[in-house]
């Protein structure tokens, strides 16, 4: 074999390795990604229902309910939809009615099981697709999102 077959050979077996690599690596990162979804994406059903998924919007007023065993109840909404949540831990202590929130779970059925409950200080604060659905909603009372 020539000099410039060798190198050919070397720099082919290279790339597949490489490209291996590379298959690998995006085959874990997309078990591990979560993408955030609004109540109103998870009704019109846009959403893979079998894979774990942020839930996003305020927590609808009159929804929460703390039974045994650190088992918390509620609803999120983006003014159009509403999905029941069930969480069972310690809330955030930022965590209340009409506020926003971000939930991390799988959808069980209809309800959303949380694993993660997370909640941002400032009030006005919610992700932007909930946000864009609240305004198309004709319900915007927030300040101007940055």
């Amino acid at each position: 074999m020539k000099r410039k077959h060798k190198r050919l050979t070397f720099v082919l077996i290279a790339l597949l390795l490489l490209g291996a690599a590379t298959a690998l690596v995006l085959s874990a990162f997309e078990e591990s990604i979560v993408f955030f979804h609004s109540p109103s994406d998870i009704v019109s059903k846009k959403v893979p229902l079998d894979r774990r998924l942020r839930l996003g919007g305020l927590v609808e007023k009159g929804s929460v309910v703390k039974k045994a065993n650190a088992v918390v109840t509620f609803r999120i909404t983006d003014t159009a939809n509403a999905i029941p949540v069930t969480y069972t831990g310690i809330l955030p202590d930022l965590f209340r009615e009409g506020q926003g929130v971000v939930t991390e779970g799988r959808m069980v059925g209809n309800e959303f099981k949380a694993e993660e409950v997370l909640a941002k200080h400032d009030e006005k604060y919610m992700p932007p697709e909930v946000a864009d659905a609240i305004k198309k909603a004709g319900q915007w009372k927030g300040g101007q999102q940055k």
